[in-house]
């Protein structure tokens, strides 16, 4: 299996400072980033895309406020720096896109769509945290967009191990192609 990298891009989802200091399973917050960093360099190295998208707020207001069952997020206080991508990633390779989204999926309210369309992107290839959360929600609406993708599996974490695993199982096959990182970079 190949992947054409001038028509597919690396999309890393919410790898920042106070996402991957809460619990991760069924991988660490240190493998995740190891194994993002190694798509990273491959990546940049084939001369493809790579977007690393972080969820930013300026005040609370910025962001979806439905009424729900669940405490909303955006209640609580963050601290300095939660929304930075992790020093690992941010200064892996110069040239990266960093995309700040208000909500779970990457796409919707931002211009990732038009970023990838005009440079002929069919493709990505998603990682990031939470599986359940926002990596679920940039699959679901990079699938009703049209695009292929392949889910690096092994960079991805989610609060609890049953959550990932039940995404992974059951949603990311029926709009994709689940593999390892090890697999994506030998298909580069």
């Amino acid at each position: 299996m190949n992947i054409q990298v001038e028509k597919t891009a690396l999309v890393l989802i919410d790898l920042q400072n106070g996402i991957l200091s809460r619990n991760c399973a069924p991988y660490t917050a240190e493998e995740i980033i190891e194994r993002a960093k190694a798509l990273v360099e491959a990546f940049a190295e084939k001369g493809g895309f790579v977007v690393l998208v972080r969820v930013s707020s300026l005040d609370g207001k910025d962001m979806l406020q439905p009424i729900t069952d669940a405490p909303a997020t955006q209640a609580m206080a963050f601290p300095e720096g939660w929304d930075q991508i992790v020093p690992e990633l941010a200064a892996a390779i110069p040239g990266t896109y960093t995309l700040t989204k208000r909500q779970w999926g990457a796409f919707h309210g931002t211009d990732l769509d038009a970023q990838l369309r005009r440079r002929g992107i069919d493709t990505i290839v998603l990682g990031g945290v939470s599986t359940g959360i926002g990596v679920d929600m940039t699959a679901r609406e990079a699938f009703q967009l049209g695009y292929n993708q392949f889910f690096a599996e092994d960079v991805m974490g989610a609060a609890d191990k049953e959550m990932h695993d039940y995404v992974r199982a059951n949603i990311f096959p029926r709009i994709g192609r689940v593999r390892s990182s090890a697999d994506i970079i030998s298909y580069l």
